[in-house]
Order: structure tokens, then C-alpha cells, then sequence
């Protein structure tokens, strides 16, 4: 038999093999199996039953047959995001510290290579050797990636990605270190002003968070209609519509873009069109709706600096087809600022600088310019670009 697995609360699980065992002759009974029956397959296989190892193995069980298996506790735990399985030997969890490696352990890559393939067809996903990867939402919310051992190594990789359990307000992040006092109340005043702005950051850095809190402020009487590739913002506001892209099926029909959805939300009589993440042709579109009336429209994209977002959303312009200078043409007109956030090594995650978008009146081009720097050290500086945004707050 092969040598036992380590569980999440540091006993030996049963021996996996016998548990296999345990499992096949349970699947002969036809019916949902109960602790008697469990015993009863434990003594024919000839182990040891207690009530301590009965339990035991309905956990293992439980673990194995529902939700994510055997990582389900460490989902559950508290403030954790994040959960990542670099094939049978490494399972890592964030909580909200940076990475951690984690006692827990596969028996093998062909368990880790059959959690990822029933979590992708939990979701009616196809996850083989012809489809060797997946991106999806769990019926929990949680969503999931997994590559599989054909393609990566150490072996399959799964990523999870755990939706927040409740919603932070702005009082929350301050309360965090995760922004300043003054730097909430120059958010409180963006979103007041109905000013159109875009989050920038790396992965995981906290742009949704922050975007959620910052939409918790928009007047309740305001309707916002968020539009996600998958479902993440949970801002705490009496009037939400979300809407959500779908992948194509297993026979790659039926996918719905967040282009198409943008275009659907302005249907829908939004006072805030939200884009929960902008990562393609989409920008078009949303660049189009807050330069025709909709103010106060806000979204996040993936960006090193403030400084790199005119370059990064060229980049998603040109998969929609819109060229050069009629993006920064847009951009110029449509966006007002751009919220930088980022993680530092110690995995403490923070707003640090808000810059304005201005146009080069000779070349024509969007630039930032920085507003405010909100330095590691507590300190705030005001960068040139502070008038000019007063000034948009003022109006």
C-alpha cells in the first residue's frame, strides 16, 4: 500500500489505496452510503474500525468526493484568497501574508490530475490531454485554473481563487494600512464627483477589493451595472446588475464576450457601467459609453504603473480594432484618473498613487501624470498633476 497522506489537521488519513478500496465497494452499493456502511466496507478490506477511524474515513471520503477535496478545508479557512497545487508535492495558501507552503500532500500526480478534471466538470468544462487547461467559476464562486501535467511542471497545477467573504469598505482598508486617511477621503471625493477612473495593479494586488469599497460609496439611489469575465465584485450597495461572460462548450459554441455584454449594458440605463476587469477588445466599447454620457464609469486592468496604462490599453485597443490615435483620442475624453495599487514583499497590499490622464497637445497622446504618491514609509507627496484634479473635483 502506498504510504499514508498527511491531513489538513496534522493525523494520517487512512492509507489511500485502502481508501480507494473503501470507495469502490461503497460505489457497489447503489444508494448515498452511511457511517455503518463505511464500517462494515473498512472490516471486509480487513482495517482496523474504531469510531475514531470510521469518522476519519467518512471525512477522507467527503474530502475527496465534493467541492475542491481535499484542499476544501483550506478554503475555508479564514482570509484565506488564494490556494495553489504545483503538482502531488507542493500545495501553497495566502493568507493575505504571501505564500505558504502547506503540509498537505498528494499520493500522486493522477489525484491531483483527477481533482482538476472533476473541478472543470463540475462546471460542465472538458479538461483532457486535448484541452490541456481551464479557466472557470465554481458554483461557490471560487474560481479555478488548472494546467495540466502534459503541459507543466512539477505536474498539474490548479489555482484557486477564493472570493472575499464580505465586503471591505474604504473605513476597512485605512483601518488596514492599506491607504491613508487623506488618501480615502480624495477617493470618497472621486467617486462624488462622478469622475471615470480605472485601478491599475498586478495580480492580486487588491484592485478589486478596492473597487468594491469605492463603489459601496455611490449614492443608493444609483444604478450600477457591473459587467465580468467572471464574477468577483460584491460591492455592499441596495442596486446592483451584474452581468457575466460565459467560455464556449465543448463544442466551442456559445461564448459570450465581455464586448458583447458591454454593449448590453448600456440597455440597461446604467448611472455607473463597471467593467470588472478590462483585458481586451471591450476597452472599445467602454471608452465609447463615458464618452457619450455615462459618467463616473470605472473598471480595472492589469498594469505595472500608472505610467504604463495608456501603453497597456493600446495594447487591448488594438485587438478591438480601434488604432493609435483614435484610442488616445478617447482615452483623453472618456478617463479622468487612474488609481495605482500595489503588494510589496512583505504581501501587505496598498493604494500608492493616484495620477490624471492628460493629452500631449503636439503628438496627441495620453500620458499620466501623478497626482498624489503615497510612500511606504506614510508619507504623502502631492505630485504635479494635484491642480488639475482639484479641478475636477470642483466641478
Amino acid at each position: 500500500m502506498s504510504a499514508a497522506v498527511q491531513s489538513l489537521t496534522g493525523k494520517p488519513d487512512i492509507d489511500q489505496a485502502a481508501l480507494d478500496l473503501v470507495r469502490d465497494r461503497l460505489a457497489g452499493l447503489g444508494r448515498q452510503y452511511t457511517p455503518v456502511d463505511v464500517a462494515s466496507a473498512m472490516r471486509d478490506e480487513g482495517l482496523i474500525v474504531s469510531d475514531s477511524a470510521v469518522l476519519d474515513t467518512v471525512e477522507s471520503l467527503r474530502r475527496n468526493s465534493v467541492g475542491a477535496g481535499p484542499l476544501e478545508s483550506l478554503l475555508h479557512e479564514p482570509g484565506v484568497t488564494d490556494v495553489l497545487v504545483n503538482g502531488p508535492e507542493q500545495v501553497f495558501v495566502d493568507r493575505g501574508s504571501g505564500l505558504e507552503l502547506t503540509d498537505l500532500r498528494f499520493p500522486c500526480e493522477g489525484d491531483v490530475r483527477r481533482l482538476a478534471q472533476r473541478l472543470a466538470a463540475s462546471v460542465g468544462r472538458r479538461l483532457d490531454d486535448a484541452v490541456p487547461f481551464v479557466d472557470a467559476r465554481l458554483a461557490d464562486g471560487s474560481r479555478v485554473h488548472a494546467v495540466l501535467g502534459t503541459l507543466a511542471s512539477p505536474g498539474t497545477c490548479i489555482s484557486l481563487r477564493v472570493p472575499a467573504q464580505r465586503s471591505f469598505s474604504l473605513d476597512d482598508c485605512v483601518a488596514s494600512g492599506s491607504l491613508t486617511l487623506g488618501g480615502a477621503q480624495l477617493l470618497s471625493r472621486m467617486i462624488e464627483a462622478r469622475l471615470a477612473f480605472l485601478i491599475s495593479g498586478g495580480t492580486g494586488s487588491g484592485k478589486t477589493t478596492l473597487l468594491a469599497a469605492l463603489l459601496a460609496l455611490v449614492p443608493p439611489h444609483e444604478r450600477i451595472v457591473i459587467v465580468e469575465d467572471s464574477r468577483e465584485l460584491a460591492p455592499n450597495h441596495p442596486h446592483v446588475v451584474r452581468i457575466e461572460g460565459r467560455p464556449a462548450n465543448t463544442e466551442l459554441a456559445g461564448a459570450i464576450s465581455l464586448t458583447d455584454l458591454v454593449r448590453q449594458s448600456l440597455r440597461m440605463r446604467p448611472d455607473r457601467l463597471v467593467v470588472g476587469e478590462v483585458r481586451g477588445a471591450e476597452i472599445c466599447d467602454l471608452l465609447t459609453a463615458m464618452n457619450t454620457g455615462h459618467e463616473g464609469g470605472c473598471g480595472t486592468v492589469h498594469a505595472n504603473s500608472t505610467a504604463d496604462v495608456p501603453a497597456r490599453l493600446e495594447a487591448l485597443a488594438s485587438l478591438g480594432g480601434l488604432p493609435r490615435p483614435a484610442l488616445h483620442a478617447q482615452l483623453a475624453s472618456a478617463l479622468d484618473a487612474v488609481i495605482h495599487v500595489i503588494r510589496d514583499r512583505s504581501g501587505m497590499r496598498r493604494v500608492a498613487e493616484v495620477s490624471i490622464l492628460l493629452r500631449d497637445p503636439e503628438s496627441g497622446l495620453v500620458r499620466s501624470e501623478c497626482a498624489v504618491d503615497f510612500r511606504s514609509d506614510g508619507r504623502t507627496v502631492l505630485g504635479p498633476g494635484r491642480r488639475q484634479l482639484e479641478r475636477m473635483l470642483e466641478k
